[in-house]
């Protein structure tokens, strides 16, 4: 299974994005051997579409068609590591050719990104600057793929 991590918006360049990008590179090593592979970075810049609901229409035309959805939002679930480590691999399991793990824009995601996503989570209540959400999310892909294949980073308890 193909995995995406899908951001609205550019990077800067920085130590985030440097971050960002080792923490896929890690993944895609490991996702080779799991089943899940390529994982990627996809950009969505808005252009023009300024508010949440062009934004979600513009990313959700340019998804591959099937492409499974898990969509990070204010509004979504936490979801712990091991959990969503084991979602991945039962979509791997269950046939599904490409996942895309989506981070919207400033203004979040409208209602057609969250209603026919398999998964709506977030990273806690607080409120995450948008270049820290690409990091965690690209590291927590990482660990998802780590726990799958057994290796010792991470630990829980």
């Amino acid at each position: 299974m193909k995995l995406t991590l899908g951001v609205v918006g550019r990077q800067r360049t920085g130590p985030e994005e440097a971050l960002a990008d080792d923490y896929l590179a890690r993944a895609n090593a490991l996702g080779r051997g799991q089943g899940l592979s390529p994982v990627s970075l996809r950009t969505f810049p808005p252009r023009h579409a300024t508010g949440r609901e062009e934004i979600t229409a513009m990313v959700l035309k340019a998804l591959e068609p099937g492409t499974t959805r898990l969509v990070l939002d204010e509004r979504g679930t936490d979801m712990g590591s091991q959990d969503f480590a084991t979602l991945l691999a039962r979509l791997r399991d269950d046939g599904a050719g490409h996942a895309a793990v989506l981070i919207g824009g400033a203004g979040g995601w409208a209602e057609p990104m969250r209603r026919g996503a398999a998964a709506v989570l977030r990273f806690g209540r607080w409120t995450w600057p948008h270049r820290l959400v690409r990091v965690m999310a690209a590291e927590q892909i990482y660990r998802a793929l780590s726990i799958l294949a057994g290796a010792p980073y991470h630990r829980e308890g």
